[in-house]
């Protein structure tokens, strides 16, 4: 079995900082979406039971190199990088069609596994894109799989009041939740390996893709403020009273 696990380099969240209509990239070095991770221990872990493939696919600027070898290391067995110096402009469905053209160039891919969301943005949106665009089936937020095998896939989805076993045809796309596994850490040997690895490229050209947005962000602007929170101090049925009146105050109860 061929196993593709869809990746992205993000930046450390606490060092983006937004301004009114302007979102500001850190310097430092960015980082594996650590939602992937768990895609790659999960498509590491497929392709140990069914004696398989698994490659990594990434869509982004060249620092992104970074992150396909730091997949590498830890056992993914190719490095796929299309790779666009307008990345940071590009629009989640523009980026699913992206992912999901670069799998049918690469060929023979059956299930496509990717995080639950990357922590940049959190559209949670290209997983069901790149099944879009595949036309293949899709299962969302992946708690466990059932039953990997030829032909077909059980899995177990994250629902609001628990979870749903569902079974799906192969080829098919997967996000997957942390739930789902522990992410292993690199070995020196598989660290030395990843440094001389191959990384093939691609460019949005090779696979016919324009690049051109059809999505326009109209503005941008931090979150609002919380108030600060009220303590409220005394007897138990003291406080339980004005807690109470301070509900119905504010036409919570």
């Amino acid at each position: 079995m061929k196993i593709a696990v869809l990746i992205k380099q993000t930046p450390q969240l606490s060092e983006v900082t937004v301004a009114p209509n302007d979102i500001k990239w850190p310097d430092s070095a960015l980082i594996l979406n650590p939602f992937d991770e768990y895609a790659v221990e999960e498509a590491l872990r497929i392709k140990e039971k069914t004696n398989g493939t698994a490659v990594a696919v990434t869509f982004g600027g060249t620092s992104a190199e970074g992150a396909l070898r730091d997949v590498l290391a830890l056992g993914i067995d190719e490095a796929y990088h299309v790779e666009s110096g307008d990345f940071l402009s590009i629009d989640p469905q523009t980026n699913a069609k992206v992912l999901a053209e670069a799998i049918k160039k690469i060929g023979g891919i059956q299930l496509v596994l990717t995080g639950k969301q990357a922590n940049d943005d959190d559209a949670s949106v290209v997983t069901a894109a790149v099944a879009a665009h595949l036309d293949w089936p899709q299962i969302g937020f992946v708690k466990k799989f059932d039953i990997v095998e030829e032909g077909r896939v059980v899995a177990w989805r994250t629902a609001d009041n628990g979870y749903d076993i569902v079974e799906s045809p192969l080829p098919t796309v997967c996000s997957v939740v942390k739930e789902i596994n522990e992410p292993r850490l690199p070995s020196l040997k598989g660290k030395m390996k990843a440094k001389k690895a191959e990384i093939k490229k691609m460019t949005a050209s090779d696979l016919g893709v324009d690049l051109k947005s059809s999505i326009s962000i109209k503005s941008v602007e931090p979150p609002k403020s919380r108030p600060a929170g009220a303590i409220i101090s005394g007897e138990v049925d003291e406080v339980v009273s004005k807690l109470i009146e301070k509900l119905q105050a504010d036409q919570l109860i």
